[in-house]
């Protein structure tokens, strides 16, 4: 450092040296983390490496949370304890994610930064509440979606706890991003915790019911910009059904899969909004797709099987018994020849394919007729045994 004041108790301000910025601080903190892509990232890297000696005045500085932070004899060093989340801590970079990069970056390409200076803030001793209420504030210059800042503020805990119980109950891995630029997560709209919601929404029978006075006869489609107590409460109930509502979805992207590569249609696709050319990848590490489709395809599918729901969010019918065929059923009767149809009709936006309301009311009014179809054979079939029974007495 070339020199540091004590803003308050538990914060210190100070000119640190670029060159020697250590770069492996940790990203607990932050909120997303630093994309090379981004224009922020440019235009840092730009300002660093093409006139270092006037980054100070042309930056707003970096954001930083310690343990502990303890000046050296001379004052020309600040020492910080860093206590990471393995640690029981929350310490790292709050805001300048991007410029620590940017400066990890200028050296592994040997630009001279021995000129360069930024404003280091340093909170101290600082509650993970408290660095991620600092982070949410903080201005960026970039936007930061709102996917990032409901994680930041925890809210979808509640979600991850479930999964982690679901991966540990199926032997398996759930790739979801649950923030902006998250590492060692698929871009594949498919994996954000966003689509999760959607399938969840997809099964909520008392919110949505075309049968009822609401005006919301269907799910939505967008995304939830934020999670209030009451959104949280309401997806806690549907946690359970987020299995089947992933079931649906894989199973629809086979039978798509299955239509698709068919040897006497080998290269030929004749479904509306369906890539060959791309790949797709689905929230269960299990799956995975030779092909694109859009991130909503499988939503109004999966919506048609709150139809035999109760108002508790008990199956009417045992899941297992009914699922595959009901999907097929609507497969082959409903979606198959309404994707044929928009495609010969020259209809390739997968948005507003898979947000026409008049599939969303055809498939829910077929669910409609097939629960009733099955109610009756099981009447029919408990009444043919009743009878069984009165003949062998």
């Amino acid at each position: 450092i070339d020199q540091f004041f004590n803003a308050t108790s538990n914060c210190i301000i100070a000119t640190v040296h670029v060159d020697s910025f250590p770069a492996d601080l940790p990203l607990e903190p932050n909120i997303r983390e630093p994309n090379k892509k981004s224009s922020t990232y440019r235009q840092i890297f730009d300002s660093l490496t093409t006139e270092p000696e006037k980054f100070f005045e042309r930056h707003s500085g970096i954001v930083l949370c310690a343990n502990k932070v303890k000046p050296n004899s001379k004052k020309t060093q600040l020492e910080l304890e860093i206590l990471e989340a393995s640690e029981g801590g929350s310490d790292g970079i709050i805001n300048g994610g991007h410029t620590v990069l940017a400066f990890e970056q200028a050296r592994n390409y040997k630009y001279d930064l021995t000129e360069a200076r930024v404003k280091v803030t340093i909170h101290i001793g600082l509650t993970e509440d408290e660095a991620k209420d600092i982070a949410l504030a903080s201005n960026t210059s970039a936007p930061v979606d709102a996917r990032s800042k409901v994680n930041a503020r925890g809210d979808y805990k509640f979600l991850k706890q479930f999964l982690a119980q679901l991966e540990r109950e199926q032997k398996t891995k759930f790739r979801i991003a649950y923030y902006q630029n998250q590492s060692g997560t698929p871009k594949s709209p498919q994996c954000n915790v966003n689509h999760l919601i959607k399938l969840m929404n997809c099964l909520d029978r008392n919110k949505y019911n075309p049968d009822s006075k609401s005006r919301t006869k269907h799910p939505p489609v967008s995304n939830t910009p934020s999670l209030s107590e009451a959104e949280r409460q309401r997806l806690s109930k549907l946690l359970p059904l987020l299995s089947k509502g992933l079931w649906v979805e894989q199973r629809l992207f086979q039978v798509i899969e299955e239509h698709i590569t068919k040897p006497k249609r080998k290269g030929v696709v004749d479904l509306a909004s369906i890539d060959p050319r791309k790949n797709t990848l689905l929230p269960d590490s299990r799956y995975s797709f030779g092909f694109s489709a859009p991130a909503d395809i499988a939503m109004p599918i999966v919506a048609a099987y709150r139809v035999f729901l109760d108002e508790n969010y008990n199956w009417i019918i045992p899941f297992d018994e009914f699922a595959e065929d009901f999907l097929q059923h609507l497969w082959n009767n409903y979606y198959k020849k309404y994707l044929i149809s928009e495609k010969l009709a020259g209809n390739t936006v997968g948005s507003k394919i898979c947000r026409n309301p008049i599939i969303w009311d055809n498939l829910y009014v077929s669910a409609q007729s097939y629960l009733n179809q099955q109610l009756l054979k099981m009447v029919g079939s408990s009444k043919s045994k009743r009878e069984e029974l009165k003949l062998v007495n």
